[in-house]
């Protein structure tokens, strides 16, 4: 393996071949390494990306699921001001006649929670899905300015 990153990102290169993707696993032969069953069924959990950013008026949440449709997908709110993403993204069916050179691409149920700060209409949040992008709108109560009243000073 050659420490000199590929052309692709920053994934490490094979040293006969400067143009190889494959990634070096040094958990390759541990008994829970990426090839093992659990990791394939849980890969999807780890790999659903969310990006959270909080604007003046609302917190904007934003989850790359490409490849589902919003029926795949439920966005719920618990009691105590949990937001709660989740979804499963199914298992292409292999055919008998079928041969898989590689198989990349993730399944198996994801789940992502995040606590709302008490700032969150909680009755006001919004989901809409474009493009394999999840974006969940959770507006912000308007925090009143104090009135400041200007006191003259005698003397």
């Amino acid at each position: 393996m050659s420490l000199i990153p590929s052309f692709f990102g920053s994934r490490l290169s094979n040293i006969s071949d400067p143009f190889s993707l494959e990634i070096w696993d040094p958990f390759k032969n541990f008994p829970f390494s990426s090839e093992c069953q659990f990791a394939k069924e849980n890969s999807a959990l780890v790999n659903t990306r969310v990006d959270w950013k909080e604007t003046p008026e609302a917190h904007v949440f934003k989850a790359d699921l490409p490849g589902l449709n919003k029926e795949e997908v439920k966005v719920e709110v618990e009691d105590d001001r949990v937001l709660q993403i989740s979804g499963e993204r199914k298992v292409e069916k292999e055919e008998k006649k079928d041969t898989w050179h590689r198989v990349e691409r993730s399944s198996g149920k994801f789940l992502r929670r995040f606590r709302l700060p008490e700032s969150a209409k909680m009755d006001q949040i919004k989901a809409s899905m474009e493009n394999g992008v999840l974006t969940v709108t959770v507006p912000k109560v308007e925090v009143k300015k104090p009135d400041v009243k200007s006191i003259e000073i005698s003397g």
